[in-house]
C-alpha cells in the first residue's frame, strides 16, 4: 500500500497544469488540450456554484460554465499564464474575467451550446447547490470549499481504487472512516478484518499514509512547481478547518 509515490508527487514536468503551461512553448497543442479538458472536468462544480453564489439563475449558470469552458478550452495554449502557477488561482481569476465581459454574458447560450463539455443532466448541479450552507457565503469562499471537498473525494475514490484492483475493497471501506474521524471502535474493526490490533494500526498507519501522497499527487497535477504542493496542502486545511 505504501511501497509507491502516486504519479504526479515527483515528475512535475508530466503534470496536467504543466502539459498546458509547456504548449506555449513546445507547441504540443493537442495533449495541451487534453490536459486542459481534464482539469476542467474536475473544477466543473466549483466554478457553477461561484456563479450560481454570484447571483446567477441555475439555466444561466450552466450555459456561463459552458461559455467559459468552451472560451478557455479556445484560449489555453496561449492565455495561461506561468507566473499564475496554481491551476485553482488561475481558473478563478480566467472565470471572474469572463463574468465581467458583458459580451459574453451576452452571448453565453450561444458560445456554450456548440460543446457540451459537462453532461448536466447526470451531474445535476442543482442538486448539489441546494447542499451548500445556506448562509451567504461569499462566492470565493464557496469556490475554495467546494475545491476542497471535491479535491478529498477525487482523493478517496483514487484510493479505493487501488484497493479494488487488488480485490480489497472489503479493507478500504472498512478502514476509510479512519481518514475522516468518523471510523468505528478499533476492536470492531479488528474483529470485521480479523485482524490483530497491532496488524490493525499498521494498516491504518498504511491508509493515512497512501491518502496523504494519493492528496499531495492530486494537488501536484494542478501546480507547476513542487513548493507550490505544500502551500496548496496548507490551504486545503485552513479551508477545511474554516468549513
Amino acid at each position: 500500500m505504501n511501497d509507491s509515490i502516486a504519479p504526479g508527487a515527483r515528475e512535475f514536468q508530466t503534470t496536467r497544469w504543466s502539459l498546458v503551461l509547456a504548449a506555449q512553448h513546445a507547441g504540443d497543442a493537442t495533449r495541451a488540450h487534453k490536459a486542459m479538458s481534464e482539469l476542467c472536468r474536475d473544477y466543473w462544480y466549483p466554478l457553477y456554484a461561484f456563479v450560481r453564489r454570484r447571483g446567477h439563475a441555475p439555466h444561466d449558470a450552466q450555459d456561463l460554465t459552458q461559455a467559459f469552458f468552451t472560451t478557455l478550452l479556445e484560449t489555453n495554449a496561449t492565455a495561461a499564464d506561468p507566473k499564475r502557477g496554481r491551476f485553482r488561482s488561475y481558473l478563478l481569476g480566467a472565470l471572474k474575467h469572463f463574468l465581467a465581459n458583458d459580451f459574453h454574458r451576452a452571448n453565453a447560450q450561444k458560445r456554450g451550446g456548440g460543446q457540451q463539455l459537462v453532461e448536466w443532466d447526470a451531474l445535476d448541479p442543482e442538486v448539489r447547490y441546494a447542499l451548500e450552507p445556506a448562509e451567504q457565503t461569499d462566492a470565493e469562499t464557496l469556490y475554495d470549499r467546494r475545491w476542497a471537498l471535491d479535491l478529498l473525494d477525487r482523493a478517496m475514490k483514487r484510493l479505493r481504487a487501488e484497493f479494488a484492483s487488488k480485490k480489497d475493497e472489503t479493507t478500504f471501506d472498512a478502514l476509510k472512516g479512519t481518514l475522516s474521524g468518523a471510523e468505528a471502535s478499533r476492536e470492531e474493526l479488528a474483529k470485521k478484518l480479523g485482524m490483530s490490533d497491532g496488524a490493525l494500526k499498521v494498516a491504518v498507519h498504511r491508509l493515512r499514509q497512501r491518502y496523504r501522497e494519493v492528496l499531495r499527487a492530486e494537488i501536484a497535477e494542478t501546480v507547476d512547481s513542487p513548493t507550490d504542493v505544500e502551500d496548496e496542502m496548507q490551504h486545503l486545511v485552513a479551508v477545511l478547518r474554516a468549513a
